[in-house]
């Protein structure tokens, strides 16, 4: 079980990781835009489905994706 939680909270910090690269814009072709391909590509097949079966909720102009957190929250409840 130990071993499931350390992974567990890696993939915790790869999500994190991609909500603050969301926020800056990625130069494609730049180191950046590498490591950001790779943690889209590790986290998407979990956030992919969540977000298709809850929308964003919309907060004026803007929208809050939520399977960020529903993830976390999934992870914290597991370990």
């Amino acid at each position: 079980m130990d071993l499931i939680c350390t992974l567990l909270g890696i993939y915790s910090w790869l999500i994190f990781a991609r909500i603050i690269m969301s926020w800056v814009r990625v130069e494609p072709g730049t180191p950046v835009a590498s490591i950001y391909s790779v943690v889209f590509n590790l986290t998407e097949p979990v956030l992919g489905p969540l977000r298709r079966a809850i929308p964003p909720v919309r907060m004026g102009m803007a929208a809050l994706d939520l399977s960020p957190l529903i993830v976390f929250v999934g992870i914290m409840i597991i370990c």
